[in-house]
């Protein structure tokens, strides 16, 4: 009852059922709060931390920013449902079509930053991509090993600029993008904000201890990131912990070659790995290889290796 009572006191303000309202569309800064809003940030941040405290609303703390995203579901799902059968009896109030519609904005000014990324990035990134195989084929072969059946909880591991979210979260109950940089993490939150997905939230966190329970991935993807890492049969025993019974990890990455510049020019600490490398970091971690995909790029072959926890598929190699 003392719960109830903390979340309708919480609700009990103008302000904050309008922050509410906002959270169920995308996650917010409190910065983007406050402009959505017309208030100071102060303000909103005495706002949102009764939110917080009534177990409405959640922070998540990337870098120096703070986003803001709706408590857990058991909490907010039933509060969801009685505000939209509030919205039906007594119509939309003039608060909620001008956020709306400042809101908007927010959209394109994410958007706007992430094409400013991609724009002063593009060079470089289009130099690495020449020596493999074209993302379009990488993606396609992705599909192909994952198959077409739903993914349900889908964790992507280094997401980037969002990209894999945004190519598997339709197929996903729910999908999840873990970064270690605070400023990837925008530039995804606007890619995926300007793409129209839904369905997603973003963390920050590393790949040695990241930021989610166990068993708790149905599909587990790692995307040209191994390669950075210094100790990769740890964080695929890290990758591991997440999946759950039944559930699988595909990692995307090169095929061992001789690229010595990219260490230093990419920061690679790893040129390449080989199947019977990853296979055997697999069944340390408690998985066992179901499927390796080869993609011969002009200078760099491209591999993905699925990996299943307890399941009793045996190693196919498929040729590029």
């Amino acid at each position: 009852m003392t719960q109830m009572l903390d979340i309708f006191r919480a609700l009990a303000d103008p302000t904050r059922l309008r922050i509410v309202q906002l959270l169920r569309t995308m996650e917010l800064s409190v910065g983007e709060l406050a402009q959505v809003l017309a208030q100071s940030q102060p303000r909103v941040s005495r706002h949102v931390k009764i939110l917080c405290d009534a177990g409405v609303a959640d922070r998540r703390k990337e870098g120096s920013w703070v986003f803001i995203c709706p408590g857990p579901k058991a909490m907010t799902e039933p509060l969801f449902t009685a505000i939209d059968a509030w919205v039906d009896v007594f119509g939309a109030d003039h608060w909620h079509i001008a956020d709306a519609a400042r809101l908007a904005a927010v959209r394109a000014d994410r958007a706007a930053a992430a094409e400013r990324y991609f724009a002063a990035h593009a060079e470089h990134w289009d130099s690495l991509r020449s020596l493999h195989v074209p993302e379009s084929e990488v993606e396609a072969a992705m599909r192909l090993l994952l198959g077409n059946a739903p993914l349900g909880t889908f964790v992507d591991i280094g997401t980037g600029t969002g990209r894999m979210v945004e190519l598997f979260g339709d197929a996903a109950s729910h999908a999840i993008g873990i970064d270690r940089s605070p400023e990837m993490l925008r530039v995804a939150r606007g890619k995926l904000t300007a793409s129209g997905a839904d369905g997603w939230e973003l963390r920050q966190g590393d790949i040695m201890a990241l930021p989610v329970d166990d068993g708790v991935g149905d599909t587990v993807v790692l995307h040209q990131v191994l390669h950075y890492l210094p100790a990769p049969e740890a964080a695929i025993a890290e990758l591991a912990r997440i999946v759950k019974p039944g559930g699988r990890l595909l990692i995307v990455d090169f095929a061992p070659h001789g690229h010595e510049e990219l260490r230093a020019q990419d920061a690679h600490a790893r040129l390449g790995f080989s199947d019977d490398q990853i296979a055997q970091w697999y069944q340390s971690a408690g998985l066992k290889m179901s499927a390796v995909r080869e993609l011969a790029g002009r200078e760099l072959t491209v591999k993905l290796w699925l990996g299943t926890r307890n399941e009793a598929a045996g190693l196919r190699v498929v040729g590029s």
